[in-house]
C-alpha cells in the first residue's frame, strides 16, 4: 500500500477520529486512528504515514508534547504533522505552530476545510 496517501489521527474523542477518517476517505485517504500520543509513538514507528492528525488536548501526553516527540524521532523532519484542535484564538494558533506542527486543522471540521490545510 502507498504511504503517499496514508494518514494517522490521533484524538481521544472517538467521534473526531469517525469524522476525520470519513472525510479522509472521501479524498481518496487510507487511515489509522490512536487515542493518545503514546499509540502514536507506537504506530509511527510500525508504519510511515504521510500525514498525522494530532489533537491538542489529550489525556496524558498533550497534542504539543506528541508532536515533540514524533519531530524527535529518526525522520521527524519529514512528517507533515497537523493539529486537529478545537483551539481557534490566534494566540494559541502561534504557540500551537511554534510547538513544531505545519499546520492548524480548526474543529468542527468540514471537507472543503480539510482539504484546504491537507493539500496547503
Amino acid at each position: 500500500m502507498s504511504e503517499a496517501r496514508t494518514a494517522l489521527i490521533v484524538d481521544d474523542n472517538p467521534t473526531n477520529r469517525i469524522l476525520a477518517r470519513a472525510m479522509l476517505t472521501k479524498m481518496g485517504w487510507t487511515s489509522d486512528e490512536v487515542d493518545c500520543g503514546a499509540a502514536a509513538l507506537n504506530k509511527v514507528q510500525e508504519r510511515r504515514y504521510a500525514l498525522i492528525l494530532l489533537d491538542i488536548s489529550m489525556p496524558g501526553l498533550s497534542g504539543e508534547e506528541t508532536c515533540a516527540a514524533l519531530r524527535a524521532l529518526p525522520g521527524g523532519d519529514q512528517l507533515r504533522i497537523i493539529a486537529y484542535t478545537a483551539h481557534a484564538f490566534p494566540e494559541e494558533r502561534q504557540k500551537i505552530l511554534a510547538a513544531g506542527f505545519d499546520d492548524i486543522l480548526i474543529k468542527p471540521i468540514n471537507l472543503q476545510t480539510m482539504a484546504a490545510v491537507i493539500h496547503g
